[in-house]
């Protein structure tokens, strides 16, 4: 079951899932090369940190250095290890083992002259003497205050500029990935709007000259040539008006009033009896009297005729349709062919079809569905495979 509240009936799906997978893409490729130029400069300003910072560690070094020297000397008379209130320090031996240190981190990467780690700047010198058994000598110090943020608040920014930027062409790619679709779409409705204009007088003339023969002065053979004939042409009639609304639909006026559902839809299923018995359908209804909705009564049977037109043409020979009207909602049930679930969310989209073994453009549930949005009314299916389709509109 699947109950349709909104359709985005200008946008097919077609569109949407070309959209929707251009626009997880670039913003996948978009984030990667924020973030790849994120990175890269993090680094560049860390580094310039860094190396603005040599001159004043290479200094603190060589103090420290010289009261190591000094240690060295005087380590019969003096044993303490020399600290100092501006870093902290460490020693290591030629086999990178720690000879003291008062470090924060213990692990210290030797290989590097000078690096930043979780907040702190580490100046690694080799010594030229081995003062104390120690190869090599180790500075620690805190990064510069509000570095870090000053770097992520610019980074905030050139992000969000860049980000600008890729959007704006994404824009314009966008337009190019869609441009043959809606120029496809347009031929189609230039072509729609052509060929309405041109079915007008002949369908005209054909149900009008249909209508003043009289069949049972004919014979049996004859009426039955005539009947189809008549099918046929109110078939061509329904698919006439189908595109003329959909064509003039954005500035036709609408009359709404308090229409009376139960005469209205009798009318309209003595228009298709001609088409249900065709296909040799048996169709029953359950109509309520005094069941009135305010609607433009054209539009309300463009509506019902679209939903029992397709009831009909998706049914199977010799099935059913069942037709039950009562206060709030009018349900009509086939025994046809049915439509798997997934589907049942793009039925309503224009020039959607997912049968190609029967006639039409694909806009007649288009129709239904912009009908049911001006009136607010709720559409829900049901439908199973091989089993039918019951279609309920609700108010």
């Amino acid at each position: 079951m699947l109950a349709l509240k909104n359709w985005d009936i200008n946008l097919r799906w077609s569109e949407k899932k070309t959209l929707l997978s251009f626009l997880l893409l670039y913003s996948f490729l978009t984030l990667l090369i924020l973030v790849f130029v994120a990175f890269l400069y993090y680094g560049l300003q860390r580094d310039l940190m860094l190396q603005s910072k040599r001159e004043a560690l290479s200094n603190l070094t060589n103090e420290q250095i010289a009261k190591l020297k000094n240690l060295h000397i005087n380590f019969a008379k003096e044993q303490i290890y020399p600290r100092d209130d501006r870093f902290n320090s460490a020693i290591y031996d030629s086999s990178f083992k720690e000879i003291f240190s008062t470090l924060n981190s213990k692990n210290v990467n030797l290989y590097e002259d000078i690096y930043l780690k979780e907040g702190k700047i580490y100046f690694i010198k080799e010594l030229e003497s081995y003062y104390l058994g120690a190869r090599y000598i180790a500075i620690e110090v805190n990064e510069p205050p509000f570095w870090s943020k000053k770097v992520y608040e610019e980074l905030g920014l050139y992000g969000a500029i860049l980000f600008l930027i890729l959007t704006f062409i994404g824009y314009f790619l966008l337009n190019i990935i869609l441009q043959p679709m809606k120029n496809a779409i347009a031929l189609l409705d230039r072509f729609i709007k052509d060929t309405t204009h041109e079915l007008n007088t002949p369908i005209n003339a054909i149900l009008s000259n249909i209508e003043m023969i009289e069949l049972d002065a004919l014979d049996e053979n004859l009426a039955r040539k005539i009947k189809r004939i008549n099918i046929g042409a109110k078939t061509i009639s329904h698919l006439y008006e189908d595109l003329t609304y959909l064509i003039l639909s954005h500035s036709a006026l609408s009359f709404d009033e308090d229409v009376e559902l139960k005469p209205l839809i009798e009318e309209r299923i003595e228009y298709f009896s001609l088409i249900v018995e065709s296909k040799k359908i048996t169709l029953s209804a359950e109509l309520h009297k005094a069941i009135f909705l305010h609607i433009d009564r054209k539009k309300m049977t463009k509506l019902f005729d679209n939903i029992l037109s397709n009831a009909i043409k998706y049914n199977k020979i010799n099935g059913s349709i069942h037709i039950v009207l009562q206060e709030g909602c009018l349900e009509i049930s086939d025994s046809g062919k049915g439509i798997e679930e997934e589907k049942i969310a793009h039925m309503f989209e224009r020039y959607t079809r997912f049968d190609k073994t029967v006639g039409g453009f694909g806009i007649g549930l288009n129709i239904v569905a912009f009908i049911a949005k001006e009136y607010h009314l709720l559409i829900t299916i049901h439908s199973k495979i091989n089993e039918g389709t019951k279609v309920t509109i609700s108010w």
